[in-house]
């Protein structure tokens, strides 16, 4: 059973006169389909399908066929060497039987998608994972398909500061119309119209975090303090239960990523938290979501005594980030790669 949003934006594109060449504005609520609804619509349609037997060329165009008709669109005679192959929602597929990857570091961007799909000895499609360019590069261990972009704290005399005085200038009107909502809600739904925190708001609640601790578990459990700084943040929001889907930013519901530092230097990964390209989220109020629109809390932690006390906290827009922290490194390598794909990852 789909949900109603992946089973109402493939009905409309059912319905429509679109083809897989007609690219779709991002975010569009009646025609974009986001990264969890485009997996979701994929595994429904594809897991199961049986290729054995298949010559590769023949296996390839008919896996395309299906996940044409998993979208809604009506599979074209033959396809068209575009890149990215389905251009209408912006993604390539790539049929997998073992953990290598191979991949051309084409110009990446938030809402760029590779579509990923297992394929067992047997030649069934098992599994289908749909992720961003940001998700790929953290895959990249060898460091030769980017690197990554970092940024540091200098000359901030203050422990905790609202470093933007207010949200950019794009989603005022969708901010303005904050009234709350149900602590029930998921920290990783789409945020929607009425329950947009302004950037003020998320401040006050979040500075009660200052002087909290938690386990430091060691210098490789990075992630685990992570889900940690991440269960305080929600509750401190007022949600009732903590959850996070790995995907940017983390809490999605109030556009905000979350920094744990014990260091002074912040990784950013791919993209500048300045970028002004449009993210993966349906349209707000007809307003699409940017980069640089996302909101970043940034906790400094200091380890004592096995645990990690937060110490700082600053937040700030995307687009005003680098009015206080300083930027290092950026891309470099541009060629094929072969990615290994970790073993449970697919």
């Amino acid at each position: 059973m789909l949900s109603p949003l992946a089973q109402k934006i493939k009905d409309n594109i059912s319905s429509s006169d679109l083809t897989i060449y007609d690219p779709v504005p991002i975010g569009d609520t009646n025609y974009w389909i986001p990264s969890s609804e485009l997996e979701e619509l994929l595994s429904y349609h594809l897991v199961g399908l049986n290729l054995e037997g298949l010559p590769l060329r023949t296996r390839s165009k008919i896996v395309k066929e299906e996940v044409c008709k998993a979208l809604g669109y009506i599979p074209p005679t033959s396809f068209k060497k575009t890149q990215p192959r389905f251009l209408c929602q912006n993604f390539d597929v790539y049929t997998q039987k073992s953990n290598n990857l191979q991949i051309w570091n084409e110009e990446v961007s938030p809402s760029r998608r590779y579509v990923l799909i297992r394929i067992s000895e047997e030649d069934i499609i098992t599994k289908i994972k749909v992720v961003t360019g940001d998700i790929v590069s953290e895959l990249d261990k060898t460091g030769k398909l980017t690197q990554k972009y970092q940024a540091r704290l200098v000359g901030i005399p203050d422990d905790v500061k609202l470093l933007s005085d207010t949200d950019t200038h794009e989603i005022q009107d969708i901010i303005s119309t904050y009234s709350g909502f149900d602590r029930h809600t998921s920290p990783t739904e789409y945020p929607t119209l009425g329950e947009l925190m302004p950037i003020n708001k998320i401040y006050h609640h979040l500075q009660t975090i200052v002087g909290k601790s938690f386990p430091y578990m060691g210098a490789l459990q990075e992630r685990n303090r992570g889900g940690f700084l991440h269960g305080l943040v929600c509750e401190a929001l007022g949600y009732s239960s903590f959850k996070d889907d790995g995907k940017f930013p983390d809490v999605k519901h109030q556009l905000l990523e979350v920094k744990l530092q014990t260091s002074p230097t912040i990784d950013l990964g791919l993209f500048l938290p300045s970028n002004e390209g449009i993210l993966d989220i349906p349209q707000i109020n007809t307003q699409n979501v940017r980069m640089c629109d996302v909101r970043y809390a940034i906790f400094f932690g200091e380890v004592e005594n096995d645990e990690v006390v937060i110490t700082k906290f600053y937040l700030v827009t995307g687009k005003d980030f680098f009015t206080h922290f300083t930027q290092f490194g950026g891309m470099k390598v541009n060629k094929k790669l072969q990615i290994p794909l970790p073993a449970n990852f697919l």
